[in-house]
């Protein structure tokens, strides 16, 4: 009773931190993939919170094309380290193995769940307030245009309606049913 009494605050508190940590890493990598603007607020922020770590990784993990390899790698050790000392507290052994997969699958639940707040958010800012700019507007557009336009490339045209936000939603959530269910057995396996 006593140690679960502290454990699980303790828990708590590690998933928490580290949890908006991994977001603004992973927002970062997707800013910068999308080729969002630089000079928006949020961008900055998260260029100054994120930046001392990965310049000193940008020194041995060079980028790919449009992708930064450092931001992904950190993404990774920073969710290897909560999963980690999560589970420790926990007294749940994992190995190398095991502990990758798991984190590698909340990260890339992650990343569903971004794009999918983000069509959401968009989709409802356009019924709301129409045409309206604002830095938060800004980063939604950034980040969910090239999903939509891949989705109104696939349906055709309906009078008006664009139907792109509820397609991406459909492609996401079906993404998650089958992407993250083999990664979380795999897990299961190497535990």
């Amino acid at each position: 009773m006593g140690s679960t009494y502290v454990t699980n605050p303790v828990i708590f508190l590690i998933d928490t931190l580290f949890s908006l940590y991994i977001l603004a890493v992973v927002l970062r990598f997707l800013l910068q993939w999308t080729g969002a603007e630089y000079q928006n607020p949020i961008s900055q922020f998260l260029v100054k919170i994120t930046h001392p770590p990965l310049k000193f990784l940008r020194r041995y993990i060079p980028s790919i094309g449009k992708i930064d390899t450092s931001s992904v790698v950190f993404a990774l050790l920073l969710q290897m380290a909560a999963d980690y000392s999560i589970l420790l507290l926990k007294s749940v052994p994992v190995g190398f193995g095991s502990l990758a997969i798991l984190s590698f699958s909340q990260l890339i639940s992650l990343l569903i769940n971004i794009f999918i707040f983000a069509v959401i958010a968009r989709a409802v800012l356009s019924w709301i307030s129409p045409g309206a700019y604002n830095p938060a507007t800004s980063i939604l557009y950034s980040l969910t245009e090239p999903l939509l336009n891949a989705c109104r490339r696939i349906i055709p045209d309906l009078g008006g309606m664009d139907l792109s936000p509820l397609i991406a939603l459909l492609v996401l959530q079906l993404a998650k049913m089958l992407v993250l269910p083999p990664l979380q057995q795999l897990t299961v396996f190497l535990g």
